[in-house]
């Protein structure tokens, strides 16, 4: 056999993920090309600027949670309770979103402890419909709330969003009052609530249970809001800041407690539940 040939073989039995379109991917921010590998042992952050990618839920669980956790069932809610269509049936869409996702919704919980602290982490994803809140995420919030209650230990959810789920229309709205609700049950039961605001946190999340945490911690550059930064514009006519409805410009406002390096979230978090864990009275 040639070399030429030899050179053919080896070409062929390249699997399909160890192709160039793979094995490389462009900062969304400063264009920098990066080793695949590379960015995913960083923590899904760009190691020329510091951008922080958005990551999955189980990718969330696996950096957050020492090993052992376990998920926690989603809930049953009704899944087209408006028969809604636009251009696709809503169960078609959902279908779709579940087969290319690990879970069946935007927001996922699981029990495990944070570097030993016992916790409930609550982890929504971006890739899911794009984190829309709809019956699914409010009774999964719930359900996270309850175990967290049930357990004696805190709750701390990472918020990802677009904002309310639009194929559930009102229904999806209440669940705004009804995890608000939630969180005051938290703390009447004296359990820390700890939110991470992760881009994006948008519309009604960030209306409700986003913005209600004994500590809020965003990760670097992260986009937090309600409404959009050009309607925002076009309503009051008047250009806004440079860096308006980022993580370090609502944290030099007062609207987030602390700026965190992915990191450095893992220990941050530990160290909060330690200062926030609910004494047993001897």
């Amino acid at each position: 056999m040639s070399w030429l040939d030899k050179v053919r073989n080896s070409l062929s039995s390249l699997a399909k993920s160890d192709t160039p379109d793979t094995l490389w991917m462009k900062c969304p921010s400063c264009g920098e090309m990066l080793f695949a590998k590379d960015f995913e042992a960083n923590l899904s952050v760009c190691t020329k600027c510091e951008h922080h990618g958005r990551i999955g839920a189980k990718t969330r669980f696996d950096q957050l949670l020492d090993a052992g956790y376990t998920v926690l069932a989603a809930p049953k809610v009704p899944e087209n309770p408006l028969n809604f269509r636009d251009t696709k049936k809503y169960p078609d869409r959902l279908k779709a979103a579940r087969a290319a996702n690990p879970y069946p919704d935007a927001l996922t919980n699981a029990l495990g402890t944070i570097e030993g602290a016992k916790a409930v982490l609550g982890v929504q994803d971006f890739k899911f419909m794009g984190g829309s809140m709809g019956m699914a995420v409010g009774e999964a919030f719930v359900a996270g709330v309850n175990t967290a209650i049930a357990e004696n230990c805190a709750y701390v959810i990472c918020t990802a969003a677009g904002g309310a789920r639009m194929q559930e229309g009102i229904l999806s709205l209440m669940q705004m009052p009804k995890t608000t609700v939630a969180t005051r049950r938290l703390a009447a039961a004296g359990l820390p609530y700890i939110v991470v605001l992760t881009d994006p946190t948008t519309g009604g999340v960030t209306a409700s249970y986003a913005m209600l945490g004994d500590v809020q911690i965003a990760e670097p550059g992260a986009l937090i809001g309600f409404a959009g930064q050009r309607v925002i514009q076009d309503t009051i006519r008047e250009k806004l800041p440079d860096g308006f409805q980022r993580a370090e410009y609502l944290h030099a406002h007062g609207m987030v407690d602390m700026v965190v390096h992915r990191k450095d979230l893992k220990g941050t978090l530990a160290m909060l539940l330690g200062y926030l864990a609910r004494k047993e009275v001897a």
